[in-house]
């Protein structure tokens, strides 16, 4: 039996209580949260806007959005017309934006919990599954990273968090580029994650609005959020969790000016 180290040993754990379980033998943990925070991030990401990951929001968001400078997102349910919130449309139609403090009870709340544990934190959704997988392998081209992908799941009204199919789609599309490359070794879950998201893939716009979450988003009135969660590979950032805010890694020098 080979003992041979791999260069990406890959994983994938669920919700709060994977977050939690793991420590700083992670080396990149990937979270995915795909309707809707880290595909709001991405949208964020590419307009060169930086998003501080908030739980709670409230109060102490306000506080903390206001002694950062930056824009405290409404909730999506309250938000009024011009105002930005969870939603992606919301953030990619902001007449101008640098810095955004974003409340979500999944996405952000497991930013936090690993923010503390794992050395690396990247936001990721099937808009820049590609690039994060393309930015692991050539990291992992120099020292060998053991990767957790995070699947962020939904919370239910009373606080327990369920299995989101969209997330194990999101995270399933970053496995499947890492299971093509040299020297990568999935996990089962691992792997069942990338053959969910092969098989679903060439469906992918409908899958999302027929999964539990896109159904009560369209319901609530934000199709197009599904619609831009649906954007397989069409943004080239790489969110990275750096002093408590994800910035885009792969943004070329001098691209940090926020877009009017």
């Amino acid at each position: 039996m080979s003992t041979t180290t791999p260069r990406l040993d890959v994983r994938l754990v669920w919700g709060p209580s994977g977050a939690r379980s793991l420590d700083d033998a992670t080396d990149v943990a990937v979270v995915v949260d795909v309707l809707s925070f880290t595909t709001t991030v991405t949208v964020a990401a590419d307009r060169s806007v930086a998003v501080v990951p908030h739980a709670t929001g409230g109060p102490e968001a306000a506080a903390l959005a206001a002694s950062q400078g930056a824009v405290l997102a409404a909730r999506r349910s309250t938000a009024r017309p011009g105002e930005v919130s969870l939603s992606p449309g919301s953030v990619r139609r902001a007449a101008r934006l640098h810095r955004l403090v974003l409340p979500s009870p999944n996405g952000s709340t497991l930013s936090s919990v690993l923010d503390e544990r794992v050395g690396t934190v990247v936001a990721a959704c099937l808009r820049n599954a590609g690039a994060v997988a393309g930015w692991l392998v050539a990291r992992a081209a120099d020292t060998p990273l053991r990767v957790a992908a995070v699947a962020a799941g939904e919370r239910r009204t009373d606080g327990t968090v369920r299995h989101a199919p969209e997330d194990v789609w999101g995270a399933g599309a970053v496995l499947a580029h890492l299971r093509s490359s040299a020297g990568a070794v999935l996990s089962p879950q691992a792997r069942a994650a990338a053959d969910a998201w092969l098989d679903v893939a060439p469906r992918v716009g409908r899958s999302l609005r027929h999964s539990r979450t896109g159904v009560e988003l369209v319901e609530w009135g934000y199709a197009e959020d599904v619609e831009i969660a649906a954007e397989v590979d069409a943004s080239a950032s790489v969110p990275l969790l750096r002093d408590g805010a994800y910035v885009d890694v792969a943004a070329p020098a001098g691209s940090s000016a926020p877009l009017p």
